[in-house]
């Protein structure tokens, strides 16, 4: 009988790391981004980075979104906006730098939200990216700023073909910024949904 029970925690284990991601979790909070190529929903794991996800509905329940921009587009790595606006400024937050939480052992997964940081760990602030393909050397590996990762607080539920058609767009470099979207692609808005 023991026999048995390891056999189907094993095969339980299997099933769970070849399907990661799973279906939609009815208490995690999920909000809707309007952009100016199309629409993408994301759920937020409060329940895995409850920091990350607070600081980022707080700039979500401000509008503090509105009007910027996807500002570093690389096909085959990631999308990266929320802080520029259309003519390249840098849009000014009061709010302080967060505790990176990558050490949630989330992985940088096709389709995962993450935060933007610089080299300081505990630098993220407003910007966050969507990883276009599996990008694992962003992933907690050692307390180093080097190693540390970058904090993935939710992924995309529906709209990844939107996800898809800013990472093919043509990029350019314009003042001082490197991969700029030749196409500007504008968030017209971040809300929260309510789902019954």
């Amino acid at each position: 009988m023991i026999k048995k029970i390891s056999s189907c925690l094993i095969f339980s284990g299997m099933l769970i790391s070849f399907f990661p991601v799973g279906q939609a979790s009815q208490t995690n909070p999920k909000v809707l981004m309007k952009t100016s190529k199309g629409e993408i929903k994301i759920e937020l794991f409060a329940d895995k980075a409850p920091l990350t996800v607070s600081n980022f509905l707080s700039y979500v329940d401000e509008k503090f979104y509105e009007g910027t921009i996807f500002h570093r587009v690389i096909k085959g790595f990631m999308i990266q906006g929320g802080g520029l606006t259309a003519d390249l400024q840098e849009k000014q937050t009061t709010k302080p730098p967060i505790q990176n939480e990558a050490t949630n052992r989330l992985s940088n997964k096709r389709g995962t939200i993450a935060m933007a940081r610089t080299m300081e760990i505990n630098s993220a602030t407003c910007q966050f990216f969507i990883n276009h393909v599996d990008n694992p050397f962003l992933d907690h590996r050692t307390n180093t700023p080097e190693g540390f990762g970058y904090a993935v607080f939710g992924r995309v539920i529906e709209g990844m073909d939107v996800v898809d058609a800013i990472a093919n767009l043509k990029t350019t470099r314009k003042r001082g910024y490197e991969d700029v979207p030749v196409e500007t692609v504008t968030i017209i808005s971040i809300t929260r949904v309510e789902e019954n």
